[in-house]
């Protein structure tokens, strides 16, 4: 017999986070605010997945993650989402707890370019600067905004001790 506990998945359908005082929704919260970028995966016209990493912030008032991509013709992404809007976005792990958001996708053309948005400002300066782009080069090169409404969230706790950075 193995002595190991297995592992214990937290489903939310319909999506909601949990509470913050929680392991789980401390975890959550810190990844939605702190991490750079998420896998946001796209099906295309095969039925292929198609991940690619992207910046993102976590829009608490409306519960939407906030994308910018580059316009159609330069991504495939767009055309994806056009074709089918639900996708999948999870953060890399690297030994931190594992989630995996599902939702749809639209584009979302009230949101103001990136370099206009304070809380994008505020996470990515710093980020561009160090990939030697300024916010306006970035803004430029992904000028559609994209929407992601979670429809659920699955979150795997890491071993104890491991995941927590």
């Amino acid at each position: 017999m193995s002595s190991h506990s297995p592992i214990v998945h937290q489903f939310y359908e319909p999506f909601q986070l949990p509470d913050r005082a929680s392991p789980a929704g401390e975890s959550i919260a810190r990844q939605l605010h702190d991490e750079p970028l998420i896998w946001l995966t796209t099906v295309d016209e095969q039925g292929t997945p198609q991940p690619l990493p992207v910046a993102f912030v976590w829009d608490e008032v409306q519960s939407t993650l906030l994308i910018y991509s580059a316009p159609e013709g330069e991504r495939d992404r767009l055309a994806h989402i056009r074709r089918n809007p639900r996708v999948a976005l999870h953060f890399d792990g690297s030994g931190k707890d594992i989630i995996v958001i599902t939702g749809e996708a639209f584009v979302s053309p009230d949101d103001p370019p990136s370099d206009q948005l304070p809380a994008w400002v505020g996470k990515y300066q710093d980020f561009f600067t160090r990939l030697g782009m300024t916010l306006r080069q970035a803004a430029a090169g992904a000028p559609v905004a994209l929407r992601i409404r979670p429809l659920t969230l699955r979150y795997v706790p890491t071993p104890t001790g491991t995941g927590r950075r």
